[in-house]
């Protein structure tokens, strides 16, 4: 089982910038791709951007050039910086992992993060 523990959301002016972060903790040894995924009301959850265990990453078309992910893997961390924040960025963004065991994938989500952007 792999735990997520995300921080760093809150309310920002649009332009402004914030920074998630994600901590896994648990039986991660075999945790491969991380990343965020967020869900407006209303809306799908979708994805943000992920990045896998060696560092290549994959955004969103709405992310991309706006946002950065990265990954501390002895920390076992997943940073989200966002810049340019607009309000159509408003969400809960969620913590994502998934880990590889004897050919079976297994997802998991964290609690997620608030993020409101004021216009």
């Amino acid at each position: 089982q792999v735990q997520l523990a995300e921080s760093g959301g809150g309310l920002v002016q649009a332009g402004g910038s914030l920074r998630l972060s994600c901590a896994a903790s648990g039986t991660i040894s075999s945790v491969t791709t991380m990343g965020w995924y967020r869900q407006a009301p209303g809306k799908q959850r979708e994805l943000v951007a992920l990045i896998t265990s060696s560092g290549t990453s994959n955004y969103a078309d709405s992310a991309r050039g706006r946002f950065t992910i990265s990954r501390d893997n002895a920390k076992n961390i997943v940073y989200l910086q966002m810049n340019s924040l607009k309000p159509e960025d408003t969400a809960v963004y969620y913590c994502y992992a998934e880990d590889l065991n004897w050919g079976f994938r297994t997802k998991y989500w964290g609690q997620g993060t608030q993020v409101s952007v004021s216009s």
